[in-house]
């Protein structure tokens, strides 16, 4: 399974984007997009932004996410605590 994750946009070089997620920065490929823009978000799987996505589906995604992440990160100190 993959999970693609929303990011932002914040500089364009050519025909690759530097992305944001939280602060976390990584370059992606822009080949895939007709018109792409900096501040807009854009869902990336293996270093290609696929699609761009609207500002409150991208927060919403990202709240998920971090809902989710947050889940697991309770689930693995109960385990870690039980264990001790």
């Amino acid at each position: 399974m993959c999970l693609a994750i929303p990011s932002k946009i914040v500089e364009i070089n050519d025909a690759m984007a530097v992305i944001d997620v939280d602060g976390v920065r990584r370059e992606c490929s822009l080949l895939m997009l007709e018109d792409p823009k900096v501040g807009e978000y854009v869902i990336v799987h293996a270093g290609f932004a696929l699609h761009t996505i609207d500002e409150g589906a991208a927060m919403e995604s990202l709240r998920l996410l971090r809902e989710a992440a947050a889940m697991m990160d309770d689930k693995g100190t109960d385990n870690r605590e039980r264990s001790a």
